[in-house]
């Protein structure tokens, strides 16, 4: 392929002729993790608490995760020889998961910081790179890639300080590295943005459901007295199921336990029913809830919408089917997100050695029922938040493949800043 001018090929692709691919040995120092295994600190930062000890689990794709991580006194601390943060330090993970970077800068309020073995600390020694820019470029495709190439071990995937040494980084000058590091911390600001306002609306939404799902709130216009009845006496349970005598060619899309991820319908399959899986049998209609007696409190429940074709669940679902005019779909469906059902589920599986209900577990549940209409208009407030949410978490994943794309532009130089 020919190559348009200004620019030269080079072992990550093609970037701008004035761009340098240099290897990060000549530009930083690659430091090892402590081996602090005789040192598993305390999780309470306490006046015990000098260090915060990092393991591999402790760093992410979205940078460091501090929960649960460790904390080490001064005298651990000071047995240790290496390790050790600096501020701008970016750490990565070399075993297990391998590839996981998180930069050390302002943002991160903890001063005393040594990483366990299974990372390294890759510290930026020349002024010829903007350790932000290192930070984008380590993210990359263009560095993962790399990293999959020098990665080595099946049980346990391992990245050597030799093989580390032979990473490389696209070096442009160090304004367009500003400019582009710049650039991609602003779509960062959106992201975060985004991901607060999406866990404040989560918060409300599960308030709100607490207190119209319970009556604590009424909407206005609604007076009469809810009334609690036990489930089996307002829905139908398992209304269909496909029998012996189906036809071996009879065709239909099927929905497994592990296709549902708390009410959003991931995938399905098509089936024969002469192949299908022994456990595809539940027949479904629109507005059907479908409710994991399988791990319940993983809460794989789904309120089906319905679509061409025939449908058929798992048996690891106990199928409701609300009566018309007495029990609201949305409204039972919204019942197995909240606090009231869940503790009779979790009653339920007290002492069990495999967390599993029955339908007749479904049944015998207890939930207060307001008026049919009344039900209705608690479904639709709530069935409005979840657009809204489902809205913001669109708008956030879009603006991460934006951000993505972006990166590809910029660190090849197909789209110049300076």
């Amino acid at each position: 392929m020919e190559l348009m001018p200004g620019y030269k090929q080079s072992e990550v692709g093609v970037i701008p002729e004035d761009w340098e691919l240099t290897p990060f040995v000549a530009l930083g120092s690659v430091i090892d993790g402590d081996r602090g295994a005789n040192y598993p600190g305390s999780r309470d930062f306490s006046s015990d608490g000098h260090c915060l000890f990092l393991n591999a689990a402790n760093v992410t794709k979205a940078g460091f995760r501090f929960r649960e991580c460790a904390f080490i006194s001064r005298e651990k601390d000071e047995r240790l020889s290496k390790g050790k943060l600096k501020r701008d330090d970016i750490v990565l993970t070399t075993r297990g998961t391998v590839g996981n970077f998180a930069h050390y800068d302002a943002t991160v309020s903890f001063e005393n910081i040594r990483i366990n073995s299974g990372m390294v600390i890759l510290r930026n020694d020349s002024a010829a790179l903007d350790t932000s820019f290192l930070y984008v470029f380590a993210q990359s495709n263009l560095m993962e890639r790399q990293i999959e190439r020098l990665t080595f071990g099946s049980a346990q995937p391992q990245l050597t300080v030799k093989g580390i040494n032979e990473l490389s980084i696209v070096v442009p000058s160090i304004t367009e590295q500003r400019a582009i590091a710049q650039a991609l911390r602003d779509v960062d600001a959106l992201l975060a943005t985004l991901d607060q306002v999406i866990d404040k609306k989560r918060d409300l939404k599960q308030a709100t459901t607490q207190q119209l799902l319970t009556g604590e709130t009424r909407l206005p216009g609604f007076i009469d007295e809810w009334q609690l009845k036990r489930l089996g006496d307002v829905v139908d349970t398992d209304p269909e199921n496909l029998g012996a005598d189906t036809a071996t060619d009879f065709w239909f899309n099927y929905i497994s336990l592990e296709d549902v991820d708390r009410g959003q319908l991931r995938s399905h399959s098509e089936q024969v029913f002469i192949d299908a899986p022994s456990r595809a049998r539940r027949k479904l209609m629109p507005n059907d809830v479908l409710v994991s007696t399988v791990r319940p409190n993983l809460q794989s429940h789904l309120l089906f919408k319905g679509d061409a074709g025939h449908w058929v669940c798992s048996t690891g679902f106990c199928v409701i089917r609300c009566r018309e005019g007495v029990t609201c779909p949305a409204f039972v469906f919204s019942h197995f997100f909240a606090a009231d059902v869940n503790r009779q589920i979790d009653t339920l599986l007290t002492g069990s050695n495999y967390p599993a209900i029955n339908s007749g577990d479904v049944r015998n549940l207890e939930i207060m029922f307001p008026s049919y209409v009344e039900q209705c208009a608690i479904a639709t407030v709530l069935s409005e938040m979840d657009a809204e949410l489902s809205a913001l978490e669109a708008r956030r994943d879009k603006t991460h493949n934006i951000k993505q794309a972006m990166m590809q532009e910029l660190l090849t130089g197909k789209t110049r800043l300076v």
